[in-house]
């Protein structure tokens, strides 16, 4: 048994993936130890997490937030630096002492401390998809110059890292791979008539029936668009053609994805609807350490469904599809229109189902170019930001150049 303790940098330590990681830590305290916890600007669930983890490091992106954390740890009496900004970010993904880096911030803000956590050949631990969907192949470039160690977090791609061959190299046709099998729930309105998407709202969008996510991830299964980035970062994870994933609808989530082999055989990995499993396999690996979850009850489950995807309903996934198969930085534009978009209609600014309009106007009107350097990511994240707020002032002047779902 490998004794060593692994020292470890959480971005994103006050979300749902961050809080499961640091209760997989607190059940091996001979295995892991905190080395930095980073957050936007939850300051109280950071100062609770430093009294308990006791972090060399805690970073707040927000600099007021990290005022206040500081004057709250200095009156604990906690020996923890205080730090703020995307550079200390930066600093401690790569600290020369930290082994391993849980890249768990969401949105394009977790990009650069996640390309510092590679470029400094850490052992990466992602959960963050923008870092893949936006910069795919500069980053796995990055990986590979620096010899880091990418294990992925996502439940679904992390069960087709379980379900691959031990040796897999990215070569389908060496491995006998048919193709990936993406799994998805269908989120909440699987069923929901498709002119009643139309009055959906930010609490019913919210509410997932099998994960515990946040807003925005809840919002993008409920879309499908989470599964339309996950088939970006399954193309770049695995080296795989957008021909030969493949998203199935499976309500039950028991299955978090499968892999078809050309002699007929799927290979599947199952277990309960909680992110402390993937998470524990990829702080583990190559060993299997406890997680906390409860044993999968089959005879519980009963029986598991399966159904392919209408791109009718979830326009988002299509989408993602055709931005995949366009390159450049399609992709880019893809993820930057959707969070103003999840955003706008979590704001209440636009409707449920202008989130694909809204896409579809920035995939459109954005510049299309080559991704090269990490510049040009943020140039047209920055870029197709402003096309989608324009969208969205068009269209409260012009409510025809919404889609409408009802006529679909």
């Amino acid at each position: 048994m490998n004794t060593m303790v692994r020292q470890i940098t959480i971005l994103g330590s006050t979300g749902s993936i961050g809080e499961s990681t640091l209760d997989v830590i607190a059940r091996h305290p001979d295995r892991f130890q905190v080395i930095a916890l980073t957050a936007h600007n939850n300051v109280e669930k950071m100062l609770a997490q430093c009294q308990r983890f006791k972090p060399r490091y805690a970073v707040m992106l927000d600099a007021v937030s990290a005022e206040q954390l500081a004057l709250k740890i200095a009156a604990s009496g906690l020996s923890t630096e205080i730090l703020s900004g995307v550079e200390s970010l930066e600093k401690v993904a790569a600290l020369p002492e930290v082994d391993a880096v849980m890249a768990a911030i969401v949105g394009a803000a977790g990009i650069r401390p996640t390309f510092a956590a590679a470029q400094a050949g850490k052992l990466v631990l992602l959960a963050n998809k923008e870092t893949l969907v936006m910069a795919g192949r500069i980053f796995m470039d990055l990986v590979k110059q620096h010899h880091a160690v990418l294990l992925p977090i996502d439940s679904e791609h992390n069960a087709i890292y379980q379900s691959l061959p031990v040796d897999f190299n990215g070569d389908f046709q060496r491995s006998g791979i048919s193709k990936i099998l993406l799994t998805a729930s269908g989120g909440p309105f699987r069923r929901t008539p498709l002119s009643a998407l139309e009055n959906v709202t930010p609490e019913q969008a919210c509410a997932h029936p099998n994960w515990d996510m946040g807003k925005k991830i809840s919002v993008d299964s409920a879309t499908m668009m989470n599964k339309g980035l996950e088939v970006i970062e399954a193309h770049w994870l695995f080296n795989a053609p957008a021909e030969k994933i493949q998203v199935v609808i499976h309500p039950q989530s028991v299955i978090h994805s499968m892999v078809a082999y050309i002699d007929g055989s799927i290979i599947a990995q199952l277990g309960n609807p909680d992110m402390r499993t993937p998470i524990a396999h990829a702080m583990g690996y190559p060993e299997r350490i406890g997680s906390g979850v409860a044993d999968l009850d089959i005879f519980k489950v009963a029986h598991l469904d399966f159904e392919e995807p209408n791109f009718d309903r979830f326009v988002c996934l299509r989408l993602a599809y055709d931005a995949l198969k366009a390159g450049k930085n399609m992709p880019t534009i893809l993820n930057a229109a959707n969070e103003v978009a999840v955003e706008s209609f979590l704001n209440r600014q636009m409707k449920f189902t202008d989130i694909p309009a809204m896409i579809e106007y920035a995939l459109q009107n954005t510049s299309h170019k080559s991704i090269i350097t990490l510049d040009d990511v943020l140039e047209t994240d920055r870029e197709t930001r402003e096309v989608a707020k324009e969208w969205l002032q068009k269209s409260h002047s012009q409510p025809q150049r919404r889609l409408n779902y009802s006529s679909l």
